[in-house]
C-alpha cells in the first residue's frame, strides 16, 4: 500500500479546483504537483535531481527554469524568477532544491512526520537510508498480491511495481531515499484532514505498532 488511489483522486481534484482561485507562486506550484498526485512533489525533485550534473544540489535560474518548463509546470517566466529569488534566501544566484522540495510540501505536523520516519525504518532493513527490493522481501509478502497470484508478475516484479508508486515516472532507479517517501506522503497527507486518521492509516498500511 502507498497511498490509497481514493485519496489521490480527491486530492488531484481538490488541487485542480483551488488552482482556479489561488494568485501565490509558491501555493500555486505546490497545487500544480499535488494536482498531479501523491508522487507529484517528488516528481520535480526527481526532474532536478537529473538536471545536477555536477552533484552540487543547487540550481542556477536556468536549470531552475528549465527544470520547470521539463516537468511541465504551467508558470509565467516572472512568477518563476519571483519564486527563483524566494528560495534564493543568500542572494547567491542558486537555490539548494532539497530545501526548495522542503518548502514546497504541504505542511505536515510533526506527528505525521514521526509515523512516516517509522515506516521508512521498517522497510529499510538494512538501515542505508534506502529502500531496495532486498530491503523489502523482508516486510512485504508479494504472494498475497493478486497479480501474483494468477501468475502475471513474478515476485520480483511486484516489489518493483510496489517500489515505483515512490519513484518518479521519469527515473524510475528502484531505490527509494527518505527524502522520495517523505514527498510522497506529504502528498498523501494533503489529501487527508486530521492527524488522527493519516496515522491510523498509516499504522494499518504498514502494521506498525
Amino acid at each position: 500500500m502507498a497511498g490509497t488511489s481514493r485519496h489521490d483522486r480527491a486530492m488531484t481534484m481538490d488541487a485542480k479546483r483551488q488552482l482556479l482561485t489561488v494568485s501565490d507562486p509558491l501555493e500555486r506550484l505546490r497545487l500544480q504537483c499535488l494536482a498531479r498526485g501523491s508522487a507529484g512533489i517528488k516528481g520535480l525533485g526527481r526532474t532536478f535531481k537529473i538536471m545536477d550534473d555536477d552533484n552540487s544540489r543547487t540550481l542556477d535560474t536556468k536549470e531552475f527554469l528549465k527544470g520547470l518548463n521539463d516537468y511541465g509546470v504551467n508558470i509565467e517566466k516572472d512568477e518563476a524568477l519571483k519564486l527563483f529569488q524566494l528560495f534564493d534566501r543568500d542572494g547567491s544566484g542558486l537555490i539548494d532544491f532539497d530545501e526548495f522540495l522542503i518548502m514546497l510540501r504541504p505542511p505536515m505536523s510533526n506527528a505525521r512526520k514521526e509515523v512516516i520516519m517509522e515506516a521508512f525504518r521498517k522497510l529499510d532493513k538494512t538501515g542505508d537510508g534506502i529502500i531496495t527490493i532486498e530491503d523489502l522481501k523482508g516486510v512485504y509478502n508479494a504472494k498475497n498480491h493478486p497479480k501474483y497470484q494468477n501468475g502475471e508478475l513474478t515476485e520480483e516484479q511486484v516489489f518493483r511495481q510496489f517500489l515505483d508508486n515512490f519513484d518518479s515516472p521519469y527515473d524510475k532507479d528502484g531505490k527509494v531515499t527518505q527524502e522520495e517517501f517523505m514527498n510522497y506522503y506529504a502528498g498523501v497527507s494533503a489529501s487527508i484532514d486530521t492527524d488522527v486518521y493519516f496515522i491510523v492509516m498509516m499504522r494499518n498500511a504498514w502494521k506498525l505498532n
